[in-house]
């Protein structure tokens, strides 16, 4: 794998350039002041998450699951404005 050194600024102006070598197995350390500060390289090489997964494949998490099965409380946004339009608060 071919690494290059970037400064933060070079970054920041060509970041999808640089995100494009990165999926053509490149790693990349980016330096402020001449100093390494980050490191991107392709997710499959990371040793944590592995490679991506494709959105059908995903899967939610427990805590998100019982957020979504928690009724949503309070008064409809479209609700509130009509009665405030009926009251003539909004023009």
């Amino acid at each position: 794998m071919t690494t290059i050194d970037i400064p933060v600024r070079e970054l920041h102006a060509r970041t999808g350039h640089y995100i494009r070598k990165v999926n053509e197995n490149m790693r990349i350390v980016v330096t402020d002041r001449g100093r390494p500060v980050a490191e991107i390289q392709p997710l499959g090489n990371t040793g944590g998450h592995g490679p991506a997964r494709k959105w059908s494949e995903r899967a939610l998490v427990p805590e998100y699951n019982k957020i979504m099965k928690k009724p949503i409380g309070g008064t409809d946004s479209a609700e509130m404005i009509s009665e405030e339009r009926d009251r003539g608060s909004v023009p």
